[in-house]
């Protein structure tokens, strides 16, 4: 939804050499996921990679208190975009022969529960679910899917939700490695999925978390 710091970044790697477009939208529209497809095959001839990558946390409370507009937000901009888009890409990918879906889901309601976060996980676990079968159903057409699950990540989304030094503290230790990831380590895990190097990997729930799935202690 951000234009001004979507063009910035398109313009940044236009000047290091390769090609970028910006659309400025909101996921839980279909139009943008149809005006999006619409301009990678104008653009660039066709559609070989999809990367469904928005989400949003949140307000973190007890379930019995969540408002059902907060609910349906979180779903929609989560599991609801990410239907949207695959939607959309599917075709675009059949028409080239197949290609690369990836989605962003989290170890939040895969491997730990977190309390306060009952919309955000089940949304999250949705998105392996739609992987799964979107593998199961295109794999013949050449389309593979995968779920990309971080751990916690040092963005301006995690930062809110973790807000002081103590709570950053505290969800580092929760990690084997004890820290966060670097946006850049997660970018090169979603590199891998796009990319042939994955060729043989399809409907995978891919943790990319710190070891925060086996870390007890």
């Amino acid at each position: 939804r951000r234009r001004a710091e979507l063009e910035e970044l398109a313009a940044l790697l236009e000047a290091e050499g390769g090609r970028a477009v910006a659309l400025a939208g909101d996921v839980r529209d279909e139009a943008v996921a149809e005006a999006a497809v619409a301009a990678a095959e104008s653009r660039y001839g066709g559609l070989d990679i999809a990367f469904n990558n928005a989400g949003m946390t949140g307000d973190a409370m007890p379930l019995h208190q969540v408002p059902p507009a907060q609910w349906r937000a979180t779903l929609d901009t989560n599991l609801g975009s990410a239907f949207l888009g695959a939607r959309h890409q599917i075709p675009a990918l059949l028409r080239r022969g197949g290609g690369s879906l990836i989605f962003t889901s989290t170890f939040v309601g895969y491997s730990a529960g977190i309390a306060g976060m009952g919309a955000y996980a089940a949304s999250k676990a949705g998105l392996i679910g739609l992987t799964q079968a979107i593998a199961a159903e295109y794999g013949a057409h050449g389309i593979r899917a995968n779920a990309l699950l971080p751990g916690g990540t040092d963005t301006p989304m995690g930062r809110a939700s973790v807000n002081t030094p103590e709570a950053r503290r505290y969800v580092e230790n929760l990690h084997a490695l004890k820290r966060l990831a670097a946006p850049a380590e997660i970018a090169r895990s979603a590199l891998y999925l796009a990319s042939d190097a994955s060729s043989f990997t399809t409907g995978t729930a891919l943790l990319v978390d710190g070891g925060v799935s086996i870390h007890r202690g």
